[in-house]
């Protein structure tokens, strides 16, 4: 997968790898500064860490791809997006995709890999308790919504979508 984004910039294959513990500044930065998260939703991200400890704990995967032009070793890969994945309760933790690859199939990618991974840990579902606005999205690739999360000032001040991933379940079109 390629596109074009952000200003012209231009991405090779995209690929899905284990995040390491390496990654956790660069995961911190890309949740820190997404536009999703702008106005009144900028305090859930405000101080917010991805850490090394997180990333050993769950399972976090990243997207990554070689910027057009550089070298694929490691010297202009960038992350496009990652996703943390909770076993006990089975939860989608995070999910995130950089603001310059919105649009690119970076989100529909990483919910692949999550049906893929949970079902090889013997999942058979996976709850999301969505960011309001990512709510369309997550029914898009065939979450179906369940609840809502109720507000819990002053952490979150808003209720939230709950919606479950069913696992064996690949949505029309995805």
């Amino acid at each position: 997968m390629s596109g074009e984004k952000g200003g012209g910039r231009r991405f090779g294959p995209v690929t899905v790898r284990r995040a390491t513990p390496r990654d956790a500044r660069r995961l911190t930065r890309l949740v820190r500064t997404s536009r999703a998260y702008e106005g009144p939703y900028a305090s859930m991200v405000e101080g917010y860490r991805v850490g090394p400890d997180y990333i050993e704990t769950h399972r976090v995967f990243v997207a990554e791809a070689a910027e057009a032009g550089r070298a694929a070793d490691g010297s202009g890969v960038r992350v496009l997006g990652f996703y943390a994945l909770v076993l006990d309760p089975p939860e989608l933790d995070l999910l995130f995709v950089a603001d310059e690859a919105q649009g690119l199939g970076i989100g529909r990618l990483l919910m692949a890999h999550l049906r893929e991974e949970a079902g090889r840990t013997g999942l058979d579902r996976v709850r999301v308790v969505s960011h309001p606005p990512a709510e369309g999205f997550y029914r898009s690739v065939g979450a179906r919504p369940v609840g809502v999360v109720r507000a819990r000032p002053p952490a979150v001040r808003w209720d939230r979508p709950e919606l479950v991933i069913e696992v064996g379940e690949a949505p029309d079109g995805a």
